[in-house]
């Protein structure tokens, strides 16, 4: 069991059981859900319903990053966002902020965010590692192939980007407890990378670190078993499934019961793994 820390005194025991991020995007444009939670009072009842299902934390993002979206600025971002954050810190569930922005993950973890989940890995905007280091957020690093040139094979591509994230993270001083690597799965990768990327996800442990992963309705699960965006939730699962199987700590997921009861199944057989293990 490996203990991640967070901001504000909180932390979270990882490894044992499976861990759920419910997906809450205060957006009108993201790719599965635009426009059903950008209000303040939708966006509350989603995240309660989420925890109520077994969600252990709930990631906050004001900017869609699926392909083609348009970007928004910070100012809009952030009033999107700081307003739920204060609420559910208020509730005292632990609250991620999905952003690449220093300056909005400096200001969502005042209002209460306990993890800053950073999709361009602190190779856009480096100073969220001095955010972290300084208020002792958690820190979720993930891979992209975005903006910049990959190399052909995909486990070497996922050591170089991650190996540059981490020596950034320990350059402002960001503790080795406060991080987690998500390989970033859908982002610039097209759907044989993607499966490359599932199938030899244990190699990724090497790393050394706790590994989050976000499938969730993605275009990869379309490429294995079809359906439209709102129709993939059973895929979703099955990769949750997978990933668990091979290791993967945190899922973070739109929605959180289909994905807890699948969960749930390979928690029961890893149990019965290790105790037969000795």
């Amino acid at each position: 069991m490996t203990r991640w820390q967070l901001a504000h005194g909180r932390h979270l025991d990882l490894g044992a059981k499976a861990l759920m991020m419910g997906i809450l995007n205060v957006t009108p444009d993201s790719f599965s859900d635009g426009g059903e939670f950008d209000r303040p009072d939708a966006a509350l009842a989603h995240a309660r319903q989420m925890i109520a299902e077994g969600a252990a934390i709930i990631d906050v993002g004001g900017e869609s990053t699926r392909p083609g979206a348009e970007p928004v600025a910070a100012r809009e971002e952030q009033a999107r966002i700081l307003p739920v954050i204060e609420a559910l810190a208020g509730e005292g569930c632990i609250i991620s902020v999905d952003t690449y922005r220093e300056e909005t993950a400096r200001l969502a973890v005042a209002a209460g965010a306990h993890i800053v989940n950073d999709v361009h890995g602190l190779q856009r905007e480096p100073g969220i590692a001095h955010v972290a280091a300084e208020s002792g957020a958690g820190l979720a690093v993930m891979h992209t192939g975005r903006d910049r040139e990959k190399l052909p094979e995909v486990i070497a591509d996922q050591f170089l980007f991650l190996q540059r994230s981490l020596e950034i993270a320990r350059d402002a001083g960001v503790s080795d407890g406060q991080i987690v690597l998500d390989p970033g799965f859908g982002f610039a990768k097209d759907g044989e990378e993607n499966l490359q990327l599932m199938a030899r996800f244990g190699e990724l442990h090497a790393l050394g670190f706790p590994l989050l992963v976000g499938t969730s309705r993605k275009r990869l699960i379309a490429h294995v078993a079809g359906g439209d965006r709102q129709g993939r939730d059973v895929g979703t699962a099955a990769t949750s499934v997978i990933l668990r199987m091979k290791g993967a700590s945190i899922f973070r997921v739109h929605n959180v019961a289909m994905n807890r009861d699948a969960l749930a199944f390979a928690d029961a057989i890893l149990e019965r793994e290790n105790a037969a293990k000795g």
